[in-house]
């Protein structure tokens, strides 16, 4: 008997786990009124069954037992709980600090599930291939301002099967589009008393449920969204938060996991909750109970709406038990499941905890985010690495990968500077996230160009648009699989701001209209250029040679970083060239160090 809602021969089971509740209730929700329903234990389970097809019906638990935070106890009866199994819910996550005060009855702020039987698709095998162009947005940030998309679809996931959208991703020629979290979260309890909300989603409390925010439609809004695009030949990514809920501390909400399961949590040997996550809790993938959590949620969205796959944040929690464990079971159980062993598998590979930087070491049929591309390539074109490094990563990172290529090579993510304000920042500009500009990677390998932010300098602003399109061409022209954030095709700011997660406005919401309508165009044709080479830009070519700019093979000597006029790469297989060059105006110094600027120039591009 698994855990979530079952509807049989016009009977609904419910089934929750809560291996040391005292007793569970199931809550039913009329017009106004609440119905309780004491439920049987089974083993660790706790289930009744109602002798009617509840489909449409709205409910929730409330488990009594032991109060006592300090030794990871949260049981209150007054507090009512979310099915960790939900796949619909009739509202989002409001915050409020009743959430975490004992005793006092939250049934009327806490979000209700409603008991649902979404269709079966048959999974298609994933559109997605290793050497793609995957497209990360966030939905709402993506779509407000787009002034084809009618108002009333704006901030949706239908609004991404708008033809304008799809025409944009096509001209791009994405392969598939990764969706930043739109599972229902909960805001941080710091953000209410700034005025700010959670603008990202990686405070997830239902892993299944849709947040209403997004997809008002629910399921089938997600699958016939991935439906459309899927027809357009442009898969689905999710980006999944599995590793932590956000009932955060000790001082957060009970809303959900932490009222029912307590176990969930990794704990240290005192009781206290581990925080490998930074978020407060840590879900302990060491315990079965949780990989079945995070499998299910899996299987659902592929048997519900056929999405291509997923990227995992801070996916070492994962293997965590509590060290990372390359072999960890869940990637076995992956591997091994009818639903999941073909879908795409992408971590993040790295956590805050003990050991979390682990790049490289994921199994060898999943992608990683490559955080050393991203860096390594910045600061070649910031002219404090050499061209050895920039070969490096151009060709695979075959020091980090070994001879098979799992690199998803990116310039910038949705956490950090955007490709546009890594050209015309120097210093993050976080002071509207209320943490006195404290918040956000302090080292971004950024340049200004000489002004700080926005500037009408004709010739600061010429070095810049060089740079973008240096930038960028290195992208394109990179072995393995590339990610582009919207956006950062028509040179996208978020006003130097490089941990915007609580800016639900205009800071990260694309302006359309104020597009970089000259970049965008080289954009879709280097996106051109490299989807006719996709297949040969997954292992590093037999064929090309590096040599310097004024015209021998490169030796050893020349790979030592210099400030000699530059470099170039020329390939035959896929005809491009890469150059580096001082500028003709002559070196700006920041920092000490002496600016380049260069060009990727592609043939027929």
């Amino acid at each position: 008997m698994k855990p979530g809602v079952e509807i049989s021969d016009g009977r609904t089971r419910f089934t929750v786990r809560s291996p040391n509740a005292q007793a569970l209730t199931l809550c039913l929700f009329g017009d106004d009124a609440e119905q309780r329903v004491a439920m049987a234990r089974k083993g660790e389970n706790w289930t009744v069954e109602i002798a009617r097809d509840l489909r449409g019906t709205r409910y929730g638990y409330r488990a009594e037992g032991e109060w006592n935070p300090a030794a990871g106890l949260w049981f209150d009866p007054a507090k009512l709980l979310v099915d960790p199994y939900a796949m619909e819910l009739d509202r989002p996550f409001v915050f409020d600090v009743s959430l975490s005060a004992y005793g006092v009855d939250t049934a009327a702020i806490v979000p209700k599930a409603v008991v649902t039987a979404p269709a079966d698709v048959t999974p298609e095998p994933p559109l997605f291939r290793h050497g793609g162009l995957i497209y990360e947005l966030n939905v709402r940030g993506f779509t407000m301002m787009h002034p084809e998309v009618p108002e009333a679809l704006r901030g949706t996931v239908a609004a991404l099967a708008h033809p304008a959208i799809v025409d944009h991703l096509k001209r791009l020629h994405v392969s598939a589009v990764e969706l930043m979290p739109i599972v229902a979260w909960i805001d941080e309890r710091h953000l209410p008393p700034l005025g700010l909300t959670n603008a990202w989603g990686y405070n997830p409390v239902a892993m299944m449920a849709l947040d209403p925010r997004l997809c008002p439609g629910g399921v089938a809004e997600l699958r016939d969204t991935v439906a459309v695009l899927r027809a357009h030949g442009i898969g689905v990514i999710l980006d999944v938060v599995l590793n932590h809920s956000g009932e955060s501390d000790v001082l957060g909400p009970v809303v959900s996991l932490r009222g029912l399961d307590d176990a969930a949590y990794a704990k240290a040997p005192d009781g206290s909750l581990i925080n490998d996550t930074g978020c407060g809790n840590t879900l302990d993938f060491g315990n079965p109970a949780v990989r079945e959590l995070a499998l299910e949620t899996l299987r659902h969205f592929v048997r519900h709406c056929g999405v291509d796959g997923f990227r995992f944040d801070l996916a070492p929690i994962l293997a965590r038990s509590p060290g990372f464990a390359a072999d960890a079971p869940i990637f076995a159980e992956i591997s091994a499941d009818p639903l999941l062993a073909d879908r795409v598998m992408i971590a993040e590979p790295w956590d805050i905890g003990p050991g979390g930087y682990q790049l490289g070491n994921f199994p060898g049929n999943w992608l990683e985010w490559n955080d050393r591309f991203r860096d390594d390539v910045r600061r070649f074109w910031k002219g404090e690495a050499g061209v050895d490094v920039l070969a490096t990563r151009i060709a695979g990172s075959a020091d980090l990968f070994g001879k098979t290529c799992r690199s998803v090579n990116f310039l910038a993510a949705h956490d950090g500077f955007t490709l546009a304000d890594t050209l015309a920042y120097e210093q993050r500009h976080n002071h509207a996230n209320g943490e006195d500009n404290r918040d956000g990677h302090g080292e971004n390998f950024s340049w200004n160009s000489g002004v700080e932010g926005p500037t009408d300098d004709a010739q600061v602003l010429a070095r810049r648009a060089a740079y973008a399109r240096a930038l960028l061409g290195t992208l394109f022209v990179s072995t393995g699989t590339i990610m582009l954030t919207a956006g950062d095709e028509f040179g996208r700011s978020q006003r130097g701001n490089n941990n915007a997660y609580a800016q639900n406005n205009a800071i990260t919401w694309i302006d359309w209209n104020g597009r970089d309508r000259a970049l965008e165009a080289d954009v879709f044709a280097l996106a051109a250029w490299r989807a006719e080479r996709t297949s040969l830009l997954t292992q590093f070519p037999e064929t090309g040679e590096w040599r310097r700019l004024d015209g021998p093979m490169m030796h050893p000597g020349d790979w030592e970083w210099s400030r000699t006029p530059g470099f170039s790469w020329e390939c035959e297989a896929y005809g491009f060239r890469v150059d580096r060059t001082a500028p003709e105006a002559g070196p700006v110094t920041r920092s000490g160090t002496e600016a380049t600027q260069g060009a990727v120039g592609v043939e027929g591009a």
